[in-house]
């Protein structure tokens, strides 16, 4: 009997060694570097001279200081005109923030819709901070009361009101039975 105890006393004793505690550190793609900032379900609101400009949501956010740059799962931004009227809501799976030119990328599922019902789905595309402009390069489908408009290459402003598609691959005016 005491053969066992002091078997078990071992066994015991060797389960608790200090390599199986470690915790292991999972490192971002971003060559090691670990955010210095991590949030889930943010709100992050953007103003200037006291304006709101935009409110963003995210279910996780990441913050990497030396890359300058913001990784977002599970996207949604608000954005406001110059009354701070809500005009245009954005959506994506997954998003990206340039720390530097605030510019914000959305990747993944975009759907952006305007206060008027105008939709616009993609599957990447870019908020340029400077001038408050949506652009892409990649293929877009933007449909609207009046239309539906599809192609490669697209820039808006933000309130998708004033848009152009660069090389349109298809066109279709909407009658009054297709618009309900």
């Amino acid at each position: 009997m005491k053969i066992f105890l002091l078997f078990l006393a071992f066994i015991l004793f060797i389960s608790c060694s200090d390599e199986k505690v470690k915790p292991q550190v999972k490192y971002d793609y971003f060559k090691g570097e670990i955010p210095i900032h991590e949030s889930w379900n943010s709100k992050v609101i953007f103003s200037s001279d006291g304006k709101l400009k935009a409110i963003l949501y995210a279910k996780h956010l990441k913050k990497y200081e030396l890359q300058k740059i913001t990784l977002i799962e599970g996207v949604k931004v608000d954005f406001y005109d110059k009354n701070q009227k809500k005009t245009t809501t954005l959506t994506s799976k997954l998003g990206k923030v340039d720390d530097v030119t605030m510019d914000m990328y959305a990747i993944d599922s975009v759907v952006a819709i305007n206060d008027s019902g105008t939709v616009l789905k993609t599957d990447e595309l870019m908020w340029r901070n400077k001038d408050r402009k949506i652009i892409s390069d990649k293929f877009v489908s933007i449909k609207s009361k009046d239309e539906i408009i599809e192609g490669y290459g697209f820039e808006s402003d933000q309130q998708l009101t004033n848009y152009v598609i660069f090389n349109i691959t298809y066109s279709a005016v909407l009658t009054n039975k297709e618009r309900k």
